[in-house]
C-alpha cells in the first residue's frame, strides 16, 4: 500500500541535504517500533515539486512524496502519526493524505526511481558503493530483494530484476547523508516475476537502506 503526502510548502526553501530531516520526519511519524535497525519493508520518495536555486530548493506550490509499505499495519501508524503531528521541518506542514491501494503491476516490467538506488557490499577492509552500470550489480540488486522477499514470506522462482542500463535516463548521483557520501544509482529496472511480486517490490524499494530514503520506485 502506498500513501501520497501533499505539503503546504509554498516558497519554503529546503537545503539541497534534507534526507536526513526527512527520515527523522517519518520516524517520529511511525514513533518508536520494531523496524528500527531492521531491514526495512518500506521505503518513500525524493520531494517532489521543487526547482533548484542557488541556496536549496523552492517549492512554489508545494512539496509532495509517497510512502510505501508491505506492512498495511505500518501505514496505519505512519497515518496516525502525521494526523496527530503534521509537522515536518523547515516550515512544511502536511496538508493532504492520499491512500492508493496496491496496483495490478501483471503487465509492467519498466520501473523508474522515486529516489536513488544505493547498493553497498564490504570487499575485505573497504565498503564498496556498487553502480548501475558495474558488473556486479545485477546480482547484488536480486541478491538484497530475494532477501526481503524471503523475510515475507514469498517465493517466486520466476523473480528477476536488472537495471536498465541503456535508457537515457540512467545515470548516478553523490547523495550525502549526514556527512556522509553514498553514491548511488538513479536507473530504471526491469523486474520479472509474479504479479504480487512486483507489488511487494513496488512497495518495500530496492537496495541497501530504503529505511533512509534510498530505493524508491514508481
Amino acid at each position: 500500500m502506498r500513501i501520497h503526502l501533499k505539503t503546504d510548502a509554498r516558497n519554503i526553501l529546503i537545503p539541497f541535504e534534507h534526507q536526513h530531516l526527512l527520515t527523522g520526519t517519518i520516524y517520529k511519524w511511525l514513533g518508536w517500533n520494531n523496524e528500527h535497525g531492521k531491514l526495512s519493508l518500506y521505503s518513500y520518495s525524493w520531494l517532489k515539486g521543487g526547482r533548484k536555486t542557488g541556496n536549496g530548493l523552492q517549492f512554489d506550490n508545494g512539496a509532495s512524496f509517497f510512502f510505501s509499505s508491505h506492512s498495511r499495519q505500518l501505514i496505519g501508524r505512519l497515518i496516525y502519526g502525521v494526523q496527530s503531528d503534521p509537522a515536518m521541518f523547515r516550515g512544511m506542514e502536511i496538508s493532504e493524505i492520499v491512500v492508493q491501494e496496491d496496483p495490478d503491476l501483471t503487465n509492467r516490467e519498466r520501473f523508474f526511481t522515486a529516489s536513488p538506488v544505493f547498493i553497498k557490499r564490504r570487499v575485505g577492509d573497504r565498503i564498496d558503493h556498487i553502480l548501475y552500470d558495474d558488473p556486479r550489480a545485477n546480482a547484488c540488486l536480486k541478491e538484497t530483494v530475494t532477501t526481503k522477499l524471503r523475510k515475507a514470506g514469498i517465493e517466486d522462482a520466476s523473480f528477476d530484476i536488472r537495471f536498465d542500463r541503456e535508457h537515457p535516463r540512467a545515470g548516478t548521483r553523490l547523495i550525502t547523508y549526514k556527512g556522509i557520501g553514498n553514491k548511488a544509482s538513479w536507473c530504471p529496472v526491469f523486474i520479472e516475476g509474479r504479479p504480487e511480486t512486483k507489488v511487494f517490490i513496488w512497495n518495500v524499494g530496492l537496495g541497501n537502506s530504503t529505511g533512509i530514503g534510498f530505493g524508491a520506485i514508481k
